[in-house]
Protein backbone atom coordinates (compact mmCIF):
# COMPACT_ATOMS: atom_id res chain seq x y z
CA UNK A 1 0.00 0.00 0.00
CA UNK A 2 3.00 2.32 0.91
CA UNK A 3 4.74 1.83 -2.55
CA UNK A 4 1.57 2.62 -4.47
CA UNK A 5 0.80 6.09 -2.37
CA UNK A 6 4.47 6.65 -3.19
CA UNK A 7 4.50 5.78 -6.86
CA UNK A 8 0.91 8.03 -7.22
CA UNK A 9 2.84 10.83 -4.85
CA UNK A 10 5.84 10.89 -7.73
CA UNK A 11 3.61 10.61 -10.64
CA UNK A 12 1.32 13.18 -9.64
CA UNK A 13 4.57 15.39 -8.62
CA UNK A 14 5.72 14.60 -12.46
CA UNK A 15 2.43 15.92 -14.40
CA UNK A 16 2.24 18.89 -12.00
CA UNK A 17 5.91 19.50 -13.45
CA UNK A 18 5.40 18.65 -17.20
CA UNK A 19 2.13 20.62 -16.88
CA UNK A 20 4.39 23.62 -15.47
CA UNK A 21 6.85 22.87 -18.72
CA UNK A 22 4.75 23.35 -21.17
CA UNK A 23 3.39 27.00 -20.16
CA UNK A 24 4.57 29.17 -22.85
CA UNK A 25 6.67 32.16 -22.38
CA UNK A 26 6.58 34.93 -25.02
CA UNK A 27 8.85 36.81 -24.24
CA UNK A 28 11.69 33.71 -24.26
CA UNK A 29 9.56 32.41 -27.45
CA UNK A 30 10.85 35.88 -29.12
CA UNK A 31 14.19 34.75 -28.83
CA UNK A 32 13.79 31.04 -30.45
CA UNK A 33 11.99 32.23 -33.47
CA UNK A 34 14.73 32.42 -36.08
CA UNK A 35 13.76 29.21 -37.91
CA UNK A 36 10.52 30.58 -38.31
CA UNK A 37 10.45 33.73 -39.70
CA UNK A 38 12.46 33.03 -42.98
CA UNK A 39 9.13 31.85 -44.16
CA UNK A 40 6.57 32.56 -42.02
CA UNK A 41 7.94 36.18 -41.62
CA UNK A 42 7.24 37.07 -44.88
CA UNK A 43 4.05 37.89 -46.30
CA UNK A 44 2.48 36.41 -48.88
CA UNK A 45 5.65 33.88 -49.36
CA UNK A 46 5.11 30.42 -51.32
CA UNK A 47 7.77 27.45 -50.56
CA UNK A 48 8.16 25.76 -53.85
CA UNK A 49 10.05 22.66 -52.13
CA UNK A 50 8.63 19.73 -51.89
CA UNK A 51 6.04 21.32 -53.80
CA UNK A 52 4.10 25.11 -53.96
CA UNK A 53 2.51 25.51 -50.55
CA UNK A 54 1.43 29.06 -49.37
CA UNK A 55 3.31 29.39 -45.96
CA UNK A 56 0.50 30.90 -43.70
CA UNK A 57 1.14 33.35 -41.28
CA UNK A 58 1.27 32.78 -37.44
CA UNK A 59 0.70 35.91 -35.62
CA UNK A 60 -2.35 35.41 -33.65
CA UNK A 61 -2.88 32.05 -33.81
CA UNK A 62 -4.11 30.09 -30.82
CA UNK A 63 -1.34 28.65 -29.03
CA UNK A 64 -2.56 25.13 -28.70
CA UNK A 65 -2.89 25.01 -32.56
CA UNK A 66 0.92 25.70 -32.99
CA UNK A 67 2.03 23.64 -30.42
CA UNK A 68 -0.10 20.69 -31.68
CA UNK A 69 0.99 21.13 -35.34
CA UNK A 70 4.58 21.51 -34.38
CA UNK A 71 4.02 18.07 -32.40
CA UNK A 72 2.97 16.42 -35.11
CA UNK A 73 5.44 17.38 -37.63
CA UNK A 74 7.91 16.03 -35.18
CA UNK A 75 6.15 12.95 -34.76
CA UNK A 76 6.30 12.54 -38.78
CA UNK A 77 2.32 12.79 -38.88
CA UNK A 78 1.78 16.11 -40.79
CA UNK A 79 4.36 16.20 -43.53
CA UNK A 80 6.56 18.89 -44.92
CA UNK A 81 10.07 18.32 -45.19
CA UNK A 82 11.99 21.62 -43.53
CA UNK A 83 8.41 21.20 -40.89
CA UNK A 84 9.81 18.47 -39.85
CA UNK A 85 13.25 18.74 -39.53
CA UNK A 86 12.81 21.76 -37.27
CA UNK A 87 10.06 20.37 -35.36
CA UNK A 88 12.85 17.42 -34.50
CA UNK A 89 14.74 20.22 -32.72
CA UNK A 90 12.13 21.51 -30.92
CA UNK A 91 11.73 20.64 -27.18
CA UNK A 92 7.83 20.67 -25.77
CA UNK A 93 9.16 23.98 -23.73
CA UNK A 94 10.37 25.60 -26.86
CA UNK A 95 7.08 24.71 -28.97
CA UNK A 96 5.27 25.84 -26.35
CA UNK A 97 7.33 29.15 -25.79
CA UNK A 98 7.25 29.67 -29.84
CA UNK A 99 3.29 29.67 -29.67
CA UNK A 100 3.01 31.71 -26.95
CA UNK A 101 4.95 34.20 -28.92
CA UNK A 102 3.04 33.69 -32.30
CA UNK A 103 -0.47 34.07 -30.17
CA UNK A 104 0.25 37.23 -28.70
CA UNK A 105 1.57 38.41 -31.89
CA UNK A 106 -0.06 40.79 -34.81
CA UNK A 107 -1.70 38.95 -37.72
Amino acid sequence: MKITAVLLAASLGLSAYAAQAAEGRPQIGKKKISMCIGCHGIPGYQTTFPETYKVPKLGGQYAPYIVSALQAYKSGDRKHADMNSIAATLSEQDMADVAAYYAGAKK
